[in-house]
């Protein structure tokens, strides 16, 4: 990227952008009528942030600039996003002298796996069947995948997971849903067959066979 910093800023509008494209696939799909498709969105998008977190609770990663001890100056030509910003709280979470984790002011902790990698991947699901909006919602998402390893400082095996758990999530919540939706079929179809008739039924009604006898026979006339 030092080597062609003119494209740099895409990738950095691309990479911040995580958070302005939320609520509008939101309300997009819900002003399409795609009812299930949003239920199945904000799902998917609720157990891959739970996992995320879950996991980089168990398997804290620092990323390049902690691990690589990288500077600014290693990279001349461009300013990444969150840079070495991160490891003050990282560490601080760790070793007890950082407590107040706030969202004002706050800097992502998360790095493996990326979660801006995995929710790059759900707005392009999400959005895929809206072609007038696919056009604009993947090459964005695309470029926010891409300029993660440089502005999110994670590695491509970050990336990776990423994608692996988007995927998942989306697959696992896609079946339970859909599982959830047939079996309320299936109960639904058991009370229709199972109502009862809407006639009254009298105990004390004569069968079709005691009117026959009841009726008298009808006498050919005499002409």
């Amino acid at each position: 990227m030092n080597a062609h910093p003119a494209i740099h800023p895409i990738f950095v509008f691309a990479y911040l952008s995580i958070m302005l494209q939320t609520a509008p696939v939101i309300i997009v799909l819900g002003l399409t009528g795609r009812a299930p498709r949003l239920r199945l969105f904000i799902l998917a998008f609720m157990l891959t942030t739970l996992v995320t977190i879950a996991m980089s609770a168990v398997m804290p990663a620092q990323g390049v600039w902690g691990q690589l001890h990288l500077t600014p100056s290693d990279y001349p030509a461009i300013e990444p996003v969150t840079q070495n910003r991160h490891l003050t709280v990282f560490h601080g979470l760790r070793d007890g002298t950082y407590r107040l984790l706030v969202l004002a002011g706050g800097e992502g902790v998360i790095t493996f796996p990326s979660l801006h990698t995995a929710l790059g991947l759900l707005f392009i699901i999400a959005i895929w069947p809206i072609k007038y909006l696919r056009w604009a919602m993947v090459p964005l998402n695309v470029a926010m995948i891409l300029a993660t390893p440089v502005d999110g400082g994670p590695y491509f095996s970050d990336v990776f997971a990423g994608l692996a758990i988007a995927i998942i999530c989306w697959i696992v919540i896609n079946r339970t849903f859909a599982a959830t939706v047939e079996q309320k079929a299936d109960q639904a179809d058991t009370a229709v067959v199972a109502a009862p008739s809407i006639v009254p039924a009298f105990a004390n009604e004569p069968s079709s066979q005691e009117l026959d006898g009841l009726t008298p026979p009808v006498r050919a006339g005499v002409t």
